[in-house]
């Protein structure tokens, strides 16, 4: 949608700089956070540090997939009352996104939009860290990160994660499995026919955007290596070249849809396993080799805090290491060259590293499926949890800078296309105004979504909608654009939204009913079929008030003919419970915009699934 080791960080540099200014941008319009540049679809961010003034404090913003354990690990630290330089140390963790974090950086940190501001930053790769150099370098501002070789605290490698009877069926374990494999199921009119299983029908893959994500950006490199059969020196021509377009684009076409975060993916793969269809959501998801161990013990999120509270799932995954290369995530830890961190938090966040660096804290990590900083498995990484305990056969090196670059903008052109409609809450309530600056929620959406719209690209269609009670007769909805080509469409939805007001009730089951319904019965298979819905409110149409029925409706009979609702919370007033309901009864994502001046962020990362 958007326009947009070693030497492993100087050689992704340049690209990931080309990354950062399409996120900028987007940023500029409400930016949306492992390795995702956007908030979780949960909407929260933990903002939550300990402070007793009489101790030098360190906050620590680290990436999501690591963040829970590192929070942990602080906790342990803080209660074994470490003094540094006579003074006792305290050091607090906040789950921030890798690519979030570099945009916040670079522009400069603001604590009311961006959270705490940190003193130590572990994004899930290095390449990030190069982004942020690059980028300060560039706006003739302080380098934030200082020279020389990072020290990682931890290595996963990206990894292709499957259902054990689908990864069976393929020959895994013994068998070498790759992103030709996939090439081959994804272009075979017969999906997993071809290898004697129609009952799972079509071959469909989880992938993130590679403009929010480090999975995503690995999983797109890596797709580009395999199509040329290449392991290094891949060059300008090679991706150019119409056999690397054709296998790219068969690849990208099996995608079910994009995000900004695996845990999407994750979380609805649970959810579907739990309910007996563990075969169905997704094939395969592109995801760190960590995130296999968690979900086997029914902990998708990661989070070590939850572990062993959740059922393992009947459908177990595997991780499949791409015999045609893959990209590592090292984890490393940056204490920030900033004015604000003073020596002596310096002092403390390097012997906080010290501590996480450290042979008992190592084990943690191993014990949690990550590899130690040196790239030693743990004793969880065996083939009865999923893994292979000697990982990836063939690790790649990154592209050079120009050709990086050019892999991303090729993706940009090559990415399944969207067709969305867009329904937006109208009620009386979004006149309620917010905020400093006596603005109205409805003033607020409108200029998210008139900036986020901007964000297609031709071959994508949209559509808009308005709902709340009296709009159309009896009906609670009204069409005011109709799904068709971006080209057309966005300047009308452009000018539409600027003229909403609000006023009525909100009629939210009878708009998404109708609205599934028109966009099931004009489903474009070879789509990305979604429908994104703001409200700030509950239902108050008593006509249609049956949420089971409704969730029941937006399941379908199959999810590769399925349409993927992704509502917005807009205001605490909405009713979480239901949306969230309606989310994961169309196997999509729940966003939370409860704070109003957060809607821009939030629409980003909701759009990043196009």
């Amino acid at each position: 949608m958007a326009e947009k080791r070693s030497k492993a960080p100087l050689i992704i540099a340049g690209a990931i700089g080309v990354a950062l200014i399409l996120l900028v941008r987007v940023f500029l319009g409400g930016s949306s956070g492992s390795d995702q540049a956007g908030p979780s679809p949960s909407g929260s961010v933990d903002t939550t540090v300990s402070s007793d003034p009489s101790c030098t404090q360190v906050l620590v913003a680290a990436s999501s997939e690591k963040a829970a354990l590192l929070k942990t690990m602080a906790a342990e630290y803080d209660n074994a009352r470490h003094t540094v330089g006579g003074t006792c140390a305290q050091v607090s963790v906040v789950s921030k996104a890798s690519g979030g974090a570099a945009i916040a950086l670079a522009k400069g940190w603001d604590d009311t939009v961006d959270g705490p501001r940190p003193d130590v930053w572990t994004p899930a790769a290095s390449s990030w860290t190069v982004l942020l150099r690059q980028q300060t370098t560039a706006l003739d501002k302080p380098n934030l990160v200082p020279s020389g070789q990072l020290q990682s605290i931890a290595q996963t490698p990206l990894i292709v994660a499957m259902p054990r009877p689908m990864a069976t069926a393929l020959g895994w374990p013994t068998k070498p499995l790759g992103w030709s494999d996939l090439f081959a199921l994804a272009k075979d009119p017969r999906g997993w026919g071809s290898v004697g299983h129609l009952e799972w029908g079509r071959f469909k893959l989880g992938k993130t955007n590679p403009h929010f994500s480090t999975s995503g950006l690995n999983a797109t490199v890596a797709t580009y290596f395999a199509a040329t059969g290449l392991s290094s020196d891949l060059s300008a021509k090679n991706v150019d070249d119409p056999k690397t377009v054709a296998f790219v684009k068969q690849i990208e076409s099996s995608v079910v849809h994009y995000g900004d975060t695996t845990l999407t993916f994750l979380s609805n793969m649970a959810k579907a396993d739990a309910a007996g269809r563990g075969l169905t959501y997704v094939s395969a998801v592109t995801v760190e080799e960590k995130s296999v161990w968690d979900y086997n013990m029914g902990n998708p999120t990661g989070d070590p805090t939850t572990l062993g509270k959740g059922a393992k799932p009947k459908v177990p995954l595997v991780a499949i290491y791409p015999k045609d290369g893959t990209l590592l995530s090292d984890n490393p830890y940056v204490i920030l060259n900033a004015d604000w961190v003073t020596p002596e938090k310096k002092a403390v966040a390097q012997d906080f590293l010290d501590f996480v660096r450290a042979p008992a804290q190592q084990t943690r990590f191993q014990a949690a499926a990550f590899r130690s900083f040196e790239g030693k498995p743990g004793p969880v990484l065996v083939p009865d949890n999923g893994a292979l305990t000697a990982g990836p056969p063939v690790v790649l090196a990154p592209p050079a800078p120009a050709v990086l670059a050019k892999v991303q903008s090729s993706w940009d052109a090559l990415r399944k296309r969207a067709r969305v409609l867009m329904i937006l809450d109208v009620s009386g309530s979004m006149g309620e105004d917010v905020g400093t600056e006596g603005q109205t929620k409805l003033e607020l959406a409108k200029q998210a979504a008139t900036a986020a719209v901007k964000g297609f690209a031709p071959g994508d269609q949209l559509g808009l909608w308005i709902f709340s009670t009296g709009q159309d007769g009896s009906k609670p909805y009204r069409e005011l654009v109709p799904v068709g080509d971006v080209t057309s469409t966005v300047p009308k939805i452009t000018s539409e939204i600027n003229g909403l007001v609000p006023d009525g009730g909100t009629g939210l089951y009878a708009t998404l009913r109708a609205a599934q319904r028109q966009m099931l019965d004009q489903l474009d298979t070879d789509k990305i079929n979604a429908i994104v819905i703001l409200t700030d409110g509950r239902n108050e149409y008593p006509p249609d008030s049956d949420l089971g029925s409704l969730v029941q409706q937006l399941g379908g009979e199959s999810l590769d003919t399925s349409v993927r609702v992704f509502p917005i919370g807009y205001s605490s007033d909405a009713d979480r419970d239901a949306l969230v309901r309606i989310a994961e009864g169309s196997s999509a994502a729940y966003y939370d915009a409860s704070d109003p001046a957060s809607i821009g962020k939030v629409l980003t990362s909701v759009l990043s699934n196009f």
